[in-house]
């Protein structure tokens, strides 16, 4: 086999990167080559050649040359993935195997309101939602009244629960509209999914999957109901065996993967109002109890042995 790359952003700091490498190993008995993905985006001083079926991969500050036969993409952040189209479409002429290459893919998942759309043609369930780009008071509480006057509003494009709030008053509405101006992001407002449970917390799953497979479900839940139930906002996770999550949820997450056309990809769901989609995270953090073997090893494996 020739070389198999583990390409990341190296400043990341999720950790997801160790487990790929420690995969590959595991799989092969072949150490991976770690290669910075910064240095392939627009701006780095890394060097695409695709000739024939292969792509040869060169980093000269780095006296680093490969020819990628399995490349695995992983930890790119998505306010940046917009400078790492151009290596995604020189990789996607190279007979590499890599399930991380398609451009419209990523782009439907990273943009929210482009996730929106798609959940929408392909009959993804998932709450009512407006996009707003610079809106003005009376738009932006047109779209708040019409959604029920209690919603939750999120940057297009983010991350981890960073900037989202839950509006349910006039003065919530205009203090995320005033932070959304500020920080020049577009933003969408969506009906409130219900996802309280009788225990007065909020209850999300974050269900990984791999093609038409459920490989991890966990569940979230936030004790301030007025936050994201991101573990990053003090929501607390709890593994559930995937085998005792109802099938219909898990056919939903595969929809929901599918409709973006991820090969792979962690849904954020709730099971209340029948069951609704929030978004696809294209990496899905793999530092996660039991996220090696229920995760890296599958999603190592696929590359290896591509569909």
């Amino acid at each position: 086999m020739g070389d198999i790359v583990v390409m990341t952003d190296h400043s990341s700091g999720e950790g997801s990167r160790p487990l790929l490498e420690a995969a590959v190993e595991v799989l092969t008995g072949m150490q991976a080559v770690s290669v910075d993905a910064r240095h392939f985006m627009t701006g780095g001083n890394g060097r695409v050649i695709v000739e024939r079926e292969t792509v040869r991969l060169t980093v000269p500050s780095e006296d680093l040359v490969v020819i990628p036969e399995v490349l695995i993409v992983y930890e790119i952040p998505p306010t940046g993935r917009w400078r790492f189209e151009t290596f995604q479409r020189s990789v996607l002429r190279s007979g590499s195997s890599c399930l991380g290459a398609d451009v419209d893919a990523w782009r439907a998942a990273t943009d929210k309101h482009q996730t929106v759309m798609r959940f929408s043609q392909e009959g993804v369930a998932q709450m009512e939602t407006i996009a707003l780009c610079d809106p003005d008071p009376n738009a932006a509480l047109d779209a708040f009244t019409r959604l029920g006057g209690d919603v939750w509003a999120r940057p297009r494009t983010g991350a981890g629960g960073k900037d989202v709030f839950h509006v349910t008053t006039i003065e919530d509405l205009h203090d995320a509209r005033r932070h959304y101006a500020t920080s020049g992001q577009d933003w969408l407002v969506s009906r409130d999914a219900g996802n309280v449970g009788p225990d007065g917390r909020r209850h999300q799953f974050r269900v990984v999957v791999l093609h038409d497979r459920v490989l991890r479900v966990c569940e979230h839940v936030q004790s301030d109901s007025d936050a994201p139930c991101n573990e990053s906002r003090g929501a607390v996770s709890t593994t559930v065996p995937v085998g005792n999550f109802p099938a219909e949820f898990s056919r939903l997450a595969i929809s929901a993967t599918r409709s973006l056309g991820l090969p792979f990809g962690g849904v954020d769901l709730a099971v209340a109002n029948g069951g609704v989609v929030f978004e696809v995270n294209v990496h899905p953090v793999l530092d996660v109890p039991e996220g090696f073997e229920t995760v890296a090893i599958p999603f190592i494996q696929a590359h290896l042995s591509p569909q």
